[in-house]
């Protein structure tokens, strides 16, 4: 029987409490894969996560219990297919997502539903593979909750808020690439990589305030701070189309006030901001990550196409894996990739 060597975060703390146990590989039940996972990645949600947050809602779907396995993105190959997947071989290169629950994709092992896998032949790494599934199925969502889509893009003004970021960037490509006009608010040292990522103008945090940008957005997308949702949504144009953020509040009310007061402070968050987008006439969305097939699909084109990717910054084995969470703690540049 294949070992399979797991990295477990073994209880909520700052810093990070992680270890390495080996055990069995599991066997793919009906409609799974079983992947042998050659690069899996540290996103900053999975060292939020491993610092507790989130662990009062997330008790309720199965995921805050400790210990437990983090992680969403693999990259790897097919080592055994269940009853009823047809579409999958043993040997096949693939891509996917581990829905955020029971156990995670930091592991040599995992058995995935198949429907959350997809071949891959080209030519990218196993590390620049696993940096993009959960990224574009988040960004996926959010231009979708902005009311952005490939099809109506074309000389939209969109706002980007954290464009440097893994979202920001993916965010920037594909919005480049469907023809909008992206603002991109970053930092100094990273404006060159918005420049060649296809944002149209640029706005400095270090050197502009965020309310003298001009209100002639259509669409906002914030993926850097709540604190400036407020000034983000001031910013859109009398008559935009929508605003989406991945930096709400949502699992943090719950944390800070409980199942009951944290429902009714996010309500409330929620619509004073739905509010001042209403005075725009613009949709407002809360993006709350979820594995998407019709993401993984459009993935697997962009990437045939060579299309989209994201930058790795460092690499390390699951016996390094704490050194990985420090680089994702202190914004590090570039995608944290695990090789178990």
């Amino acid at each position: 029987m294949t070992d399979t060597s797991e990295l477990w975060c073994r209880e909520p703390a700052d810093p990070v409490e992680l270890e390495v146990r080996v055990g069995p590989a599991p066997s793919p039940g009906d409609g799974e894969a079983l992947v042998r996972v050659m690069a899996t990645t540290v996103n900053p949600i999975d060292l939020r996560r491993a610092k507790g947050y989130g662990r009062r809602f997330l008790r309720l779907v199965g995921a805050g219990k400790y210990p437990q396995i983090l992680g969403n993105d693999f990259a790897g190959v097919i080592a055994a297919v269940g009853a009823n997947v047809r579409d999958l071989h043993s040997g096949d290169r693939v891509f996917g997502l581990v829905p955020t629950g029971k156990g995670g994709a930091h592991s040599s092992y995992v058995c995935v539903d198949a429907r959350l896998i997809r071949c891959y032949d080209g030519a990218m790494t196993d590390e620049a593979l696993a940096t993009l599934p959960y990224c574009f199925t988040t960004v996926g969502q959010a231009l979708r909750g902005a009311g952005i889509t490939k099809s109506n893009a074309k000389g939209l003004q969109v706002l980007v808020h954290g464009a440097s970021g893994g979202l920001g960037q993916l965010s920037l490509q594909l919005l480049n690439r469907w023809g909008a006009l992206v603002t991109a608010v970053c930092s100094t040292p990273d404006a060159a990589l918005c420049r060649e990522l296809g944002a149209a103008a640029i706005w400095d945090r270090r050197r502009q305030k965020l309310d003298a940008l001009p209100a002639c957005f259509d669409a906002g997308l914030n993926f850097a701070n709540w604190q400036d949702e407020e000034i983000l949504l001031s910013r859109l144009r009398k008559g935009a189309l929508g605003y989406a953020t991945t930096v709400h509040p949502f699992l943090g009310n719950f944390d800070r006030f409980g199942l009951i007061r944290g429902g009714w402070r996010n309500y409330r968050d929620f619509a004073r901001m739905r509010a001042l987008a209403a005075e725009k006439t613009a949709t407002y969305r809360w993006v709350i990550f979820r594995p998407q097939t019709e993401a993984l699909d459009e993935l697997q084109q962009l990437l045939a196409a060579d299309a989209v990717k994201l930058t790795v910054g460092m690499t390390a084995s699951f016996a390094e894996a704490r050194r990985a969470f420090e680089h994702v703690a202190n914004s590090g540049t570039g995608r944290v990739v695990l090789l178990p």
